[in-house]
Parts: C-alpha cells; structure tokens; sequence
C-alpha cells in the first residue's frame, strides 16, 4: 500500500509540474491573443479582469495591423531574409564542420574554438565597421545588406556545431563507401549528410530564429519603412512616443511568433538531438 500510495504521489507531482511548465510556457501566447482581441476601453480599465474579455471582442486592432501599416511585407521581407541566410549558412557551415571534423590531430578542434569566439563578438561592435562595407558595396537600405551580414555570426556557431555532429559519424563508414566507388564528395553526400538530418535541421532552425529576432543590424541598415523586416517595422510603427499600440503590437508579435513556435513543436526531437550531439561531442 506504501508503495502504491507513493507512486501516486510521485504521478500527481510529475503530471503538477508538467502542467505547470505547459501553463508557463503557454502563457505569453494566451496573453497575446486575448490582447488582440481587446478593445481599447477593456485594456486600460483597471477594474476589468484582465485574463478574460470585460467588452465584446473586436477586431479593429487586426485591421489596423493589416490595413494602416506594411505589416504583410515586413513579414514577407522576413521570410525571403531567413530563407537565404539559412541557404547561405548550410552551404558554408556543412562543409567547414565536416573539414574541422576531418582534419588530423588537435589543429582542426583548436581552429573550430577560433572560429566559435567570432560568434561571441557582440553585434553592436560589428556593425560600425560592416556598415561601411555594405555602402561601399552599394546595398545600403537593401534586404540584401542583411543577407550579406547575417551569416558573419550564424556561419561561426553553425559551423562549430557540425564539427561536433561530424565528429560523432565514425570514419569507417566514409571509408566502405569509398571502397564501394564513391569518391570523399560522393560519400558525404550519400552517407554523412542523410546522417546529420538532425544537425543540419538544428543549423537551419537556429539561423531562422536569430534572423527573425535579429534587431541591431536590421535596424542600422535598412532605412526606407517598405525594407524593414518585422522585428524592426512592428516596434517602429506601433509605438508613437509614449502611446503604444498594445492590441496591434500583440497582434504582430502573435502572428510572427506562432509558426516559429509550430516549427519548434514539429522538430523538437531532432532538434534536441541535433543541439546535444555537436554540444557532447
């Protein structure tokens, strides 16, 4: 009875805690959807219930969103920059982890700890002189300035952490392919890269995000309001001075947030795998 007792209390706790961690986690979505929702005169009530509707909904902040401000194509400028900073990063990254993972003796581990401390170069240090480049290359106020600059700090960790994944693929594998006909190119894209699925989505998830949520350079390149990308375009709009905009920067923040989060549900698993591979190796 003592057991079965205490393996009832060990299930209400795991299954208290999980709750807990899902309420928590769940929470800031909640709250931003109802936010949305809101009118005006519920928001500001302070004797409204704040987790719940006091007013009929409404969907006046939605339309201002859409209607009153390029929020359409600041997401769309957001998209085509993550898509090709992550092409850019698995073009460069796959094969300079896979080469640092081959190289012989301490050399390839000491120069993959070089190249990761370029990560750690705080992007408010970079800007000043990659603003200089991107004038001189003409691609001021362009989406391209950011396509140019973004892999300066997603390539350095990408790169670091398929070093880590390469390293967990023994040789002996590449080498039967090898004696099977395939050259060195042959046998890392028939062989190494189906195996590494999992860091090779980790790279592309993590270039995404930081390039969704990347604020610095987007903001000190990009000038003109149909350029900016919707980590800058929704703060910059939807707050005139001190007077905020709360019902349409919830509604922003949902709609860009949201399919992140889904991609994050969907792959969680390999991203895990991915991150604790090239962290363990």
């Amino acid at each position: 009875m003592r057991r079965l007792a205490g393996k009832v209390v060990g299930q209400s706790s795991f299954y208290a805690a999980v709750i807990t961690l899902v309420v928590f986690a769940a929470f800031p979505f909640y709250w931003m959807l109802i936010t949305t929702f809101k009118t005006d005169g519920d928001l500001y009530n302070l004797k409204s219930i704040p987790y719940w509707f006091n007013a009929p909904p409404t969907l006046e902040h939605l339309k201002y969103l859409f209607e009153d401000t390029l929020f359409v194509q600041w997401l769309s400028n957001s998209a085509l920059i993550g898509l090709c900073v992550v092409a850019i990063t698995l073009l460069v990254a796959l094969p300079a982890g896979y080469g640092l993972a081959r190289m012989p003796g301490r050399s390839g581990e000491n120069l993959s700890i070089g190249i990761f401390l370029t990560y750690l170069v705080p992007p408010t240090l970079l800007f000043i002189p990659l603003s200089r480049v991107v004038v001189d290359l003409h691609l001021d106020d362009s989406l391209w300035s950011l396509v140019l600059v973004y892999p300066s700090f997603t390539v350095p960790f990408s790169a670091w952490l398929m070093m880590g994944f390469f390293k967990a693929i023994p040789k002996d594998m590449e080498e039967a392919a090898m004696i099977d006909g395939y050259s060195r190119l042959g046998a890392f894209f028939r062989v190494v890269v189906p195996i590494s699925l999992s860091g090779i989505l980790t790279v592309a998830i993590f270039s995404f995000t930081l390039v969704m949520q990347e604020f610095v350079y987007a903001v000190t390149f990009i000038s003109s309001s149909r350029n900016l990308t919707v980590g800058v375009g929704v703060p910059t709009f939807l707050v005139h001075g001190d007077v905020y905009f709360w019902g349409s920067l919830m509604a922003g923040c949902f709609i860009a947030s949201v399919p992140v989060a889904i991609l994050y549900n969907f792959c969680v698993d390999r991203f895990i795998a991915g991150f604790t591979a090239g962290a363990i190796k």
